[in-house]
């Protein structure tokens, strides 16, 4: 599917969108209780659901500067935008997602 350059956020404004919300995302975390290991993002990543189940996974932000994972950035402001609850929901297969950030690392 072709998208004209129109619809898209220019690619440094798609990327302080996305530190934007999940600085914001942190900042409610931090609020929740430290206890919660579960809920702990360590410094320089950020939390993306994935998959059907929207499993949760933690990758390092200098993931938002790859072609690749722009590219699923860009599936993910078209189907779900970024302006919701839930955090960023990246629409793919867990397999696909697990296999693409392993070659990224």
């Amino acid at each position: 599917m072709a998208l004209t350059k129109s619809t898209k956020l220019p690619q440094t404004q798609l990327i302080k969108q996305i530190l934007k919300r999940c600085s914001s995302l942190t900042k409610k975390q931090q609020q929740q209780s430290y206890d919660d290991h579960r809920l702990h993002v360590p410094k320089g990543h950020f939390v993306v659901y994935v998959g059907e189940n929207r499993s949760r996974y933690i990758v390092p932000i200098s993931f938002l500067t790859r072609p690749e994972f722009q590219n699923l950035l860009h599936q993910a402001e078209e189907e779900f935008g970024f302006d919701h609850d839930m955090g960023l929901t990246i629409p793919c297969d867990q397999d696909v997602f697990e296999s693409l950030t392993s070659m990224l690392r």
